[in-house]
C-alpha cells in the first residue's frame, strides 16, 4: 500500500455479509487500513456487538434495499451514508448494496461488492424474469453499479453473473471472500448430516434436503434462522431445526465432521460452506457455478433440486468411511487457499487503485469500538 487508508465499510448484520465485513475490517486492520462498520438494516445482536469488539460500529438504522422500501428511502439511506463518510473522514466507501449509490454523490471513491443482488437471486431461484415490482430496484442497482469506482464480486462466476444481468460500463473484478479457521478440537467422527444457512431462503433450497433427509437412517441437522426479516419462514418435517447457533456450539458440531450439505441454487460464495470444510468435513454440494469453482475437485455435486440424489450421494459416503474421510482432508486443504488475508489484500489491492491522495491537516483520530 502506498497511502493509508480510512474505509467506510456498509455492512448487514442479517447473515453472510455480517461474518465477511468482521473478516475483512480485521484483514485489513492487520495491514494498516482503519474501518468503520456501518450497519444498515435490523440491528446487531448482543452477540454481534460482541464479535464486533475493538471495530468502530454505527448501528445506521438505515433500510436494507431488499427489505420493504422504495426508491426515495433508500436515497434517504445514502445521503445518510454519504454524511457519515465525511463525518468519519473515510477515504473509500465500500458497500453490501449498489442501490445506495444511484442517486447520492460520496465525496469519495466508492466500491460496490456484490454479495446479492434481487435480480440475480430470481434469476436462479425462480428460472423467469424478475417481475416489474422489482424493475425500480433492478435500475437502482444498475445505476449504483455504473456510478462506483469499480465493482467486486465474492467469486468469478458472480462477477460473470453481475455483468450478465447488468448493463456495466467496466469490468467486474472478483475477491474470493476469506474466513478464519474456528480452530481444531479431536473428537470422534460423528455418523449425522448438516448444514448452515438462513433456513428460510428460498435460494437455499433447504426444502430439497429435508426430501433427502426422509431417504436415510441417520439424523440431519440444520442451523440458522427459519424466519426472516422479509416474513419469509420454512417448516421442516424431516430436518431437525436447531434455530441459530452460537460460534462455540457450531464448532463442536463441525468439529465432529458430519456430512455437510448444500443444496443452494443461488450462492455468489457461501461462507458456511468454507467454515465445514474448514472442520474437515466432507462436502456434498448443488451443482451450481459458484460451488464448482471454489470447491470442484474437493466436494461431490448433484443436481440441486434432486432430493434422491443428494439421499444416495450421502449414504454412499456413509457406507465408505474411507472415501469420506479423504473428501473431507480434501475440503479441508482448499480451504486454506480462502483466507482472511488473502481476501484483505485483495481488497487493499483494489482500493489502491482507486483512492485518492490525501492531503493531511493534522493528526487522525483512530477508529475504537462503539
Amino acid at each position: 500500500m502506498t497511502m493509508q487508508l480510512r474505509v467506510l465499510l456498509v455492512a448487514d448484520a442479517v447473515g453472510g455479509v455480517w461474518v465477511y465485513s468482521l473478516e475483512l475490517a480485521r484483514g485489513l486492520k492487520a495491514i494498516g487500513i482503519e474501518t468503520v462498520l456501518a450497519v444498515m438494516g435490523p440491528s446487531p445482536s448482543a452477540t454481534q456487538r460482541e464479535e464486533a469488539r475493538g471495530i468502530k460500529l454505527i448501528d445506521t438504522g438505515l433500510p436494507l434495499d431488499w427489505l420493504e422500501t422504495n426508491a426515495a428511502e433508500l436515497r434517504r439511506a445514502g445521503n445518510a451514508l454519504a454524511e457519515i463518510a465525511v463525518r468519519e473522514d473515510a477515504d473509500i466507501v465500500q458497500t453490501c448494496s449498489a442501490a445506495l449509490l444511484a442517486d447520492t454523490e460520496f465525496e469519495q471513491p466508492c466500491v460496490a461488492v456484490q454479495h446479492s443482488c434481487v435480480a440475480s437471486w430470481w434469476r436462479a431461484v425462480k428460472g423467469t424474469a424478475l417481475p416489474d415490482q422489482f424493475a425500480w430496484l433492478r435500475e437502482l442497482v444498475e445505476r449504483g453499479l455504473n456510478r462506483a469506482a469499480t465493482v467486486v464480486a465474492p467469486s468469478i462466476a458472480f462477477a460473470a453473473e453481475t455483468a450478465r444481468i447488468y448493463d456495466l460500463s467496466t469490468p467486474v473484478l472478483f475477491v474470493h471472500n476469506g474466513r478464519s479457521p474456528a480452530g481444531t478440537t479431536q473428537v470422534a467422527q460423528a455418523d449425522f448430516v448438516f448444514t448452515v444457512s438462513r433456513l428460510w431462503d428460498e435460494g437455499k433450497n433447504v426444502a430439497t434436503l429435508d426430501a433427502a433427509a426422509a431417504r436415510l437412517g441417520v439424523p440431519f441437522q440444520a442451523a440458522g434462522p427459519v424466519y426472516g426479516p422479509n416474513g419469509a419462514t420454512i417448516y421442516l418435517e424431516n430436518v431437525r431445526a436447531l434455530g441459530e447457533v452460537g460460534h462455540a456450539p457450531l464448532k463442536g458440531l463441525l468439529a465432529a465432521q458430519p456430512i455437510f450439505a448444500s443444496a443452494a441454487l443461488y450462492e455468489p460464495f457461501g461462507l458456511s460452506v468454507l467454515e465445514a470444510a474448514q472442520a474437515g468435513c466432507a462436502l456434498v454440494l448443488s451443482d451450481i457455478p459458484t460451488h464448482r469453482e471454489i470447491w470442484g475437485g474437493a466436494a461431490i455435486f448433484v443436481a440441486a433440486r434432486d432430493d434422491g440424489a443428494f439421499a444416495g450421494a450421502i449414504q454412499d459416503l456413509l457406507d465408505d468411511p474411507d472415501e469420506r474421510r479423504e473428501l473431507g482432508q480434501l475440503a479441508r486443504a482448499r480451504a486454506q487457499l480462502y483466507t482472511p488475508e488473502r481476501m484483505a489484500r485483495g481488497m487493499a489491492d483494489i482500493y489502491d487503485g482507486v483512492a485518492r491522495p490525501r492531503v493531511e491537516t493534522g493528526p487522525r483520530e483512530m477508529a475504537g469500538a462503539a
